[in-house]
C-alpha cells in the first residue's frame, strides 16, 4: 500500500473546505469508536449466519437439534440487537454533537464579523443555512463515512466467511462488485449537481422570504402582494423541483443496485441448486453440505448490504458537500485572516471617519474613561456615529480604536433586548452580579410604583409590559453591572425629570472606571460630560475639555 506524501495530504486539505475540514475533525474521535462498534456487529452477523445455517441444515438432514448451534444463534441474535441499537444511537448522538459544534463555530464567526461583511450576507439565506447545512453536514461525515467505510470492509469479511466453504462463490460475489461501484461513479456528478441546485434554490427562497417580510408593510401599502405571492411561488416550486431531482436520483441508485444484488444472488441460488440435485458439476457449487450451500445463501444479501447501506446515503454526501461549500463565508481561511475594516492601532479615537448617510467627520480623540457626549440636532450622525464606534455598524472610510477593546462593550438604548423572566434576571442579564448589587443598581424600578413586585416583578415576552422608559433604565441598570465601553443612545429622551437625573447620575459615576459615549439632546447630560463631540448641519467636529 503506497503512503500518501505530506505534499499530497495538504494539497488535498487544501481543496477541501474548511467547513468540512472542521466537521470531520469533530467527529474523528466518535467515528472509531462507531467503526468498532459497527465491526462487531458484522461479526455478530456473520457468527449468527453460520449457526442458522448449522441449525437449519441439522435439522433438515438429521431432524435433530444442534444446541450447540442453537446457543450460538441466540447469542450472536441479542449481540447483534444490542450493537445495532447502540451503533444508531451512537451515530444520532455524534451527528447532533457535530452539528452543534459548526453552530457554535459560526455563531463565534459572526460575532466578530466586521460589520459591513455581516451586512453585505443574504440573512435570509444565513440563516436558513445554519438551520440545515450543519445537520447536512454532520450526516456526511457520520452517517455517510460509516456507510462508506463499512462499505470497503463488510464485503471483506462476508467473502472471507464465503470462501471458508467456497472460494467460487465467493468469486462470484465479488465480481458482482465493479458493476456497482462504476454505478456510483456514473450517478455520483448527477445527483451532487442536483443536490447543489437544491442549495441554491433554498439560498435564494429564504433570502428573498426574509425580504418580503421586511418590506411587507411597503408591499402592503403599493398593492403589491399578488405580485410578490407569485414570485414566493416559484422559488418554492424550484426548490420542491430541486429536492425532488435529488430524490429521483437516489430511487433511482438503489433500485439498480437492488437489481444487481437479487440477481447474483440468484444466479448463486440456481449453481447451488444445480449441484444439489446433481444435475450439474459446477466447481465449488457440488458436493456441498446442505448447511453450507445455506450460509452461502444466507450470507450473500449481507455482502450487498453495506452497498444498498452507502446507495441510501449517497445523496448525503451531495448534499454535504454542498453544504460545506455554502457554509465557507464562515469557515474560510480568508474569513478567519481577514481583519476587521475601521479599526486602527493608533490612540484612542477615529481618523479620517466617513459615517453611512452623514458624511465625513473631522478626526477626534478618547479618553480612557470619562462621559463623551455626542450632541447636535436630529439627523446629522449622533446616532450613526455611536452604531460605528460600538461596531454594530462599519464606516465608509476611516478608522477608529477604542480604549479596553478586549473588554465587551454595552449598549443602551430603547430598543436594547430585555429577556422575559424577573427584574433581577433582566438587570444580571449577561452577568455574575449577586442579588445585593443588582438591587444596588436598579435605579429604583425595583420600587417603582407602576410596576409592583420588586426585583421579583414580572417581564413579559419581548418586555411588552415595559415602557420606553423603564427599557431604558434596565439597560442602564445592566449598565452598571457590566465592564468595558458603554453606548448610550438618547438614554433620558423618555424619562421623567427625576428618573432622567437618576441616569445622569448613573452614568457620571460609571464614567469614572470606564468609557461612556452617549447621544444625547439632553443640555443637562451634555454638561456632566467630560468632552463632547458636537455634530452640526455642515458635520464638523469640535472637542472641549
Amino acid at each position: 500500500m503506497t503512503r500518501r506524501s505530506p505534499r499530497a495530504r495538504s494539497g488535498r486539505a487544501a481543496l477541501e473546505p474548511a467547513a468540512l475540514a472542521l466537521a470531520r475533525g469533530a467527529a474523528r474521535a466518535g467515528l472509531s469508536r462507531l467503526h468498532g462498534l459497527q465491526v462487531l456487529r458484522c461479526v455478530a452477523t456473520l457468527g449468527l449466519a453460520v449457526a442458522l445455517a448449522r441449525l437449519a441444515g441439522a435439522l433438515i438432514e438429521t431432524g435433530g437439534l444442534d444446541g450447540l448451534a442453537l446457543c450460538l444463534a441466540g447469542a450472536c441474535l441479542l449481540a447483534g440487537a444490542g450493537l445495532g441499537s447502540l451503533i444508531e444511537t451512537r451515530s444520532a448522538a455524534l451527528e447532533a454533537e457535530v452539528a452543534v459544534a459548526l453552530i457554535d463555530a459560526a455563531e463565534a464567526r459572526l460575532a466578530v464579523m466586521p460589520a459591513r461583511a455581516a451586512a453585505d450576507l443574504p440573512r435570509g439565506a444565513v440563516i436558513a443555512g445554519l438551520q440545515r447545512h450543519p445537520g447536512a453536514l454532520a450526516r456526511l461525515v457520520v452517517g455517510h463515512a460509516a456507510a462508506r467505510r463499512m462499505m470497503g470492509l463488510g464485503p471483506v469479511l462476508t467473502a472471507g466467511a464465503v470462501a471458508v466453504v467456497s472460494w467460487q462463490a465467493a468469486l462470484a460475489l465479488l465480481l458482482a462488485t465493479p458493476v456497482m461501484i462504476v454505478f456510483f461513479a456514473l450517478v455520483g456528478g448527477l445527483i451532487r449537481d442536483r443536490a447543489t441546485a437544491q442549495e441554491a434554490a433554498l439560498g435564494r427562497l429564504a433570502t428573498q422570504f426574509a425580504d418580503r417580510v421586511r418590506t411587507l408593510p411597503t408591499i402592503l401599502a403599493a398593492h403589491g402582494l399578488p405580485r410578490e405571492t407569485a414570485k414566493l411561488d416559484r422559488r418554492l416550486q424550484a426548490y420542491a423541483d430541486g429536492t425532488m431531482g435529488v430524490l429521483a436520483v437516489a430511487f433511482l441508485n438503489a433500485g439498480v443496485l437492488d437489481f444487481f444484488a437479487s440477481l447474483a444472488i440468484a444466479i448463486l441460488a440456481v449453481f447451488l441448486g444445480l449441484g444439489h440435485l446433481g444435475l450439474a458439476e459446477i466447481p465449488g457449487f457440488a458436493h456441498l453440505a446442505l448447511w453450507q450451500s445455506l450460509l452461502i445463501l444466507l450470507l450473500a444479501p449481507e455482502y450487498f448490504l453495506p452497498f444498498r447501506r452507502y446507495a441510501e446515503l449517497y445523496h448525503a454526501k451531495a448534499e454535504g458537500e454542498a453544504a460545506a461549500e455554502a457554509l465557507a463565508w464562515v469557515f474560510s481561511e480568508e474569513a478567519e485572516t481577514r481583519p476587521e475594516r475601521g479599526v486602527v492601532s493608533a490612540a484612542p479615537g477615529a481618523r479620517g471617519l466617513v459615517l453611512p448617510h452623514a458624511g465625513p467627520l473631522a478626526d477626534f480623540d478618547l479618553p480612557e474613561t470619562g462621559l463623551v457626549a455626542v450632541t447636535g440636532s436630529s439627523g446629522v450622525g449622533k446616532s450613526t456615529l455611536l452604531r460605528v464606534l460600538a461596531g454594530v455598524e462599519a464606516p465608509l472610510a476611516g478608522a477608529f480604536r477604542l480604549p479596553w477593546p478586549n473588554l465587551p462593550a454595552t449598549w443602551v438604548s430603547l430598543d436594547t433586548p430585555i429577556p422575559a423572566g424577573t427584574l433581577a434576571a433582566a438587570i444580571a442579564d449577561g452577568t455574575t452580579a449577586t442579588s445585593e448589587a443588582v438591587a444596588a443598581a436598579s435605579l429604583g424600578l425595583s420600587d417603582d410604583p407602576h410596576w409592583p413586585g420588586g426585583l421579583d416583578a414580572a417581564v413579559l415576552a419581548g418586555a411588552e409590559n415595559l415602557s420606553g422608559g423603564q427599557r431604558v433604565r434596565v439597560a442602564v441598570a445592566r449598565l452598571l453591572l457590566r465592564p468595558g465601553t458603554a453606548f448610550c443612545d438618547e438614554p433620558t429622551a423618555k424619562l421623567d425629570p427625576a428618573n432622567a437625573a437618576r441616569v445622569r447620575q448613573a452614568l457620571a459615576c460609571a464614567a469614572r472606571t470606564r468609557l461612556v459615549i452617549v447621544a444625547t439632546h439632553d443640555p443637562a447630560l451634555a454638561a456632566l460630560a467630560d468632552r463632547r463631540i458636537a455634530l452640526d448641519a455642515t458635520l464638523s467636529e469640535r472637542q472641549a475639555a
